[in-house]
Order: structure tokens, then C-alpha cells, then sequence
């Protein structure tokens, strides 16, 4: 389905910072050409005149829900939501039913992937207590994830003796749920019959998440094993990271950790739970200055979607997790134009970091060769979220009212339009993500 395509007299965001007011060619999924007044030939025009033209987004954390779960989301309608929101590529975490533990799970996703999915893909393989041959061999796999707490059955490996053979042998990526899992079991305890969704913040404290990230962190530096920490949420991790994080480690945040905080279960209740959870207001302008500094490396959302009728649960019925592939570019661009971040650093954030920590090649940027997964953003005009209008099966989300600048209004994944002026072209499919050593 791959056309060729001329973007004419659009602001395109250069890697070098630069913004060029110029044309970009696309012939066979790759970007050939980028200049002004480029000479049209038989190819497809669009005129992106008062457009911005970015890198997709590569979000590094999602729970697409399939297979097991397609009541809450499946590929189709989460990649749906993901070109509505500007994201290209995603990589998928492995708490589906089956667990992605074997590679015989990991075949079943990367082939329901290309039959349903608009947009590029790759998945983790999930650890358990007793897999270690799987995590090492299966392929193609971005890498392993650990899950030191908030889960349950196989995939929960909380235990420092369960955990340190699995940094010991082999070499690819971990990435890590760090939160402390025997505290959470004590907490929940202590706190138990409290039925306010705030008391969740309280059980999974700041300290269960610190004591996860100083476990994983001691297991890297004594393997020099590569090691990413997954949506980091407090202040003392990542200042704890300003000091002890070696070259090899890496950690992201999420736009709701930057963005909500403990204020938002007195709005939204539940639609405010999480794992790990919300913080104080005080650890969002930490993290944002952690962010900032480069001690946090990029932004992934943590798509975790569930139905309404689930989140109307009393607490702690009620399970954790929120959507937010349509929704993490337009706001981290409406902090840009608030001034807060330059276009290059949530391009950084977004884009070019994520292929870079996961060494994908030829994403994360407008260059000659690089693969065809950009967007057109409108930068000149804000428009509220709104449930209607959202293409994720649940059907909610988190920031519901919040009026937002940057969203899409072309989606190119491979050379092929994805999405146009809010219209999916169903037919379009990703590809598959290759990971370099």
C-alpha cells in the first residue's frame, strides 16, 4: 500500500534543531528528498501549509490488551488510537493471556500484529521465576520485562534471589516495574477497608518504589547489564538516579506523572489509579526538572486501558491503569507552547530517544534514508479532549476537558497515510521493529 507522497511547504523539524519551511519526498516508505521548492512529479501532494511535520512517536510502554483481554483494547483499535495521537511504533508489554513468556507467544503477537496493527510494533518477553532460556533466545524481542511488584502469578518476580539470575545471564535489555512488592503486601494490611482511591498513593509508597530502583540498579552495576526503569514517578528516585545512574541505564516518564498528581483523585476518583501510583504536586516539578537535566530519558505512556464499568468499582476493587497514546503528544506539545520545553526536547523525548535507547534503526527522525513515520501537527490550534472523539476501546481518559494543541492531522506510517484530517485508513499495517545489538 506504499504511494509515494510529496509534503509540500510544511515547518519541518530537522535533526539538528533547525526548522526548515520546505518539502519532504517519500518514495517507497523512505524519506528520499528534503529541500524547498522540490520539482512535483506523479507522486501524491499534500499541502501542509500552517503544519508542523515531525518524527512519529515511538512509545516504549503499552498494554494493547490482545491476546486475552480484547474486552479493554486489541490491536486494531489501539493502533486506531495510537495514529490519532501521532504515535508510528509501539513496543508491548507481555500481561496478556497467555503471558509472552515463550517464543511461541511471542509468534502468536507479531503475527496478530501484522494482521490487525496501523502501526509499527515490537513486544517485551515477560520473566518469570523459571524462563531464563526463553528470555535469552526468543526473536525478535526488545527485551525482557520485570515486573518487581504490582502483578501477580508468574510474571511477579519480586524477590532479589528470583531476580538476580536473570541479570546474570544473557545481554539483552531489562526493563523494570520497580516497586517493592513485600512492602505493598504489608501496606495494603495496614490500610486495608479504606475504600478512598487516594489511599492507593499512600499503600504504594515512594519508598516501595525507591527500594525497587536501588535493587535493580545495585543487579545492573554488578552485571553491567543493560537496564531500563520504567515509568520512574518520584522525586527521590530520580535524584537518587542524578547520582548513581551509570551510562548503561536508562529510565523514562509518563505524561501523568509530569502532569497529575495526588490532587486528581478528588476530580476523577479512580480514573486517577495507577500503578505506580500518582505523587504529590511537588514530585511533578521534580521529575520535570529530572526530565530537563537528562537524568530521565524519554516519555512513554503506559497505555493500560480498562473498561468504564471497571474503573466504576469501589477502591480497591477497582483495577489500575489509564490510557494514553491519543493524548501524550498533544500534551507535552501544549507544555511546549506554555513555554515549558522546546520543540527539540519533546521531539528528543518522544521520537529520537525512544530508537535510540532500543537501538531501532532508521526512526526517530526527518532524514534521508529514515523510514517514512512521520506526522503533521497543527501547532496554531488547541480543541478539548473529548470521550466522544476518542478511538481506544475504553473510552475515557485521564485528561478528559483539557484543552490541547499538536494533535495530527496526517499520520504517515511507512509511506502509507494512516490517518487524515481525523479519517483512519483502516487498511494500512505497520511492520514489525528490528532492534540492532
Amino acid at each position: 500500500m506504499t504511494s509515494d507522497l510529496l509534503i509540500r511547504q510544511a515547518e519541518i523539524f530537522l535533526p539538528d534543531g533547525d526548522i526548515l519551511l520546505g518539502d519532504v519526498r517519500i518514495r517507497q516508505g523512505k524519506i528520499a528528498e528534503i529541500g524547498t521548492d522540490l520539482e512535483v512529479g506523479e507522486e501524491r501532494i499534500i499541502d501542509a501549509q500552517g503544519l508542523t511535520l515531525l518524527p512519529g512517536v515511538i512509545d516504549p510502554q503499552v498494554h494493547f490488551r490482545e491476546p486475552g483481554l480484547e474486552y479493554k483494547e486489541d490491536l486494531f483499535t489501539a493502533s486506531c488510537a495510537c495514529v490519532m495521537g501521532g504515535v508510528t511504533s509501539f513496543l508491548e508489554m507481555p500481561n496478556t493471556r497467555p503471558l509472552t513468556t515463550t517464543q511461541e507467544a511471542l509468534d502468536d503477537k507479531l503475527y496478530r500484529a501484522s494482521q490487525k496493527s496501523l502501526v509499527n510494533y515490537g513486544f517485551f518477553m515477560g520473566a518469570t521465576a523459571d524462563n531464563l532460556d526463553d528470555l535469552r533466545d526468543a526473536n525478535p524481542s526488545c527485551g525482557i520485562k520485570i515486573f518487581m511488584g504490582s502483578s501477580h502469578g508468574a510474571l511477579l518476580v519480586s524477590t532479589e534471589e528470583q531476580i538476580e539470575p536473570i541479570f546474570a545471564k544473557g545481554s539483552r535489555l531489562i526493563a523494570v516495574h520497580a516497586e517493592d512488592q513485600a512492602r505493598i503486601v504489608e501496606r495494603k494490611k495496614e490500610f486495608h477497608g479504606i475504600t478512598n482511591p487516594a489511599i492507593h498513593s499512600t499503600i504504594q509508597d515512594e519508598t516501595a518504589a525507591l527500594n525497587a530502583t536501588k535493587l535493580a540498579l545495585k543487579l545492573s552495576n554488578k552485571y553491567q547489564r543493560r537496564l531500563h526503569i520504567l515509568h520512574l514517578s518520584t522525586g527521590i528516585e530520580a535524584e537518587y538516579l542524578r547520582e548513581h545512574k551509570p551510562s548503561w541505564v536508562s529510565t523514562e516518564v509518563t505524561p501523568q506523572h509530569l502532569l497529575l498528581n495526588t490532587d486528581a483523585y478528588e476530580t476523577i476518583g479512580t480514573f486517577a489509579q495507577m500503578n505506580p501510583p500518582l505523587r504529590s504536586p511537588e514530585n511533578n516539578d521534580i521529575l520535570w526538572k529530572a526530565l530537563m537535566d537528562g537524568v530521565i530519558d524519554c516519555i512513554a505512556t503506559d497505555h493500560a486501558p480498562h473498561t468504564l464499568e471497571e474503573k466504576a468499582k469501589e477502591y480497591p476493587n477497582s483495577p489500575s491503569g489509564m490510557p494514553g497514546v491519543e493524548t501524550s503528544l498533544p500534551l507535552m506539545l501544549t507544555e511546549h507552547k506554555k513555554g515549558r520545553c522546546t520543540l527539540a526536547h519533546v521531539v528528543k523525548w518522544m521520537c529520537s530517544a525512544p530508537a535510540k535507547l532500543y537501538n531501532i534503526p532508521n526512526k526517530g527522525a526527518i532524514a534521508l534514508d529514515y523510514d517514512a513515520d512521520i506526522i503533521l501537527v497543527d501547532l496554531k490550534n488547541h480543541r478539548p479532549v473529548l470521550r466522544e472523539n476518542l478511538k481506544t476501546k475504553c473510552g475515557w481518559s485521564p485528561f478528559e476537558g483539557w484543552n490541547l494543541t499538536g494533535f495530527p492531522v496526517y499520520t504517515i506510517v511507512g509511506g502509507q497515510v494512516a490517518m487524515e484530517k481525523g479519517i483512519i485508513n483502516t487498511e494500512v499495517r505497520g511492520k514489525p521493529l528490528s532492534f540492532d545489538a
